[in-house]
């Protein structure tokens, strides 16, 4: 895409995201989607008005006017929290449910995982967990960690 996009996009008074069409037809509301948000967050991203159809499909973030690339942006910051954990200190068991406290690119924090299934093996070495609440924490690289975390992380694999 270059700067002579065929929609636009803007925000209306509450804070939503508008897309205005070529033909000049509004849908306030749209949701950006990644379609691959760990492995490739900045390729292949689609546009959705609040019915769930997509109205554009985006090959790169970068091919996005600036202007527009910022609100699309803004709008995936505020929609995705998925901290990435840097080091397991420790867990209060090594059955489950046990509660993990970690170091995160957030901070120090606790969560309980439920079960081992609840961490995810994606595109190797990521690890995806989800705790008791649905917040999903990524370990991009399983293998980066230190021993310590590494020891404690196999004994749930």
């Amino acid at each position: 895409m270059t700067d002579k996009t065929p929609y636009r996009l803007s925000r209306d008074a509450f804070g939503r995201l508008v897309y205005t069409g070529p033909d000049g037809e509004t849908e306030v509301g749209i949701v950006p989607v990644r379609a691959f948000p760990i492995t490739a967050p900045d390729h292949g991203l689609a546009l959705i008005d609040p019915n769930g159809h997509e109205l554009v499909w985006i090959d790169r973030l970068d091919d996005v006017p600036r202007d527009m690339r910022e609100l699309v942006e803004a709008e995936l910051a505020s929609r995705e929290f998925m901290p990435e954990i840097s080091r397991i200190q420790d867990v209060s068991n090594y059955a489950t449910p046990s509660t993990w406290y970690v170091e995160t690119n957030r901070g120090k924090t606790a969560f309980i995982l439920k079960g081992e299934e609840y961490i995810r093996r994606l595109t190797p070495p990521a690890l995806l967990i989800t705790d008791s609440h649905g917040i999903h924490f990524l370990i991009r690289d399983r293998y980066a960690l230190d021993h310590h975390s590494r020891r404690i992380l196999d004994r749930f694999l």
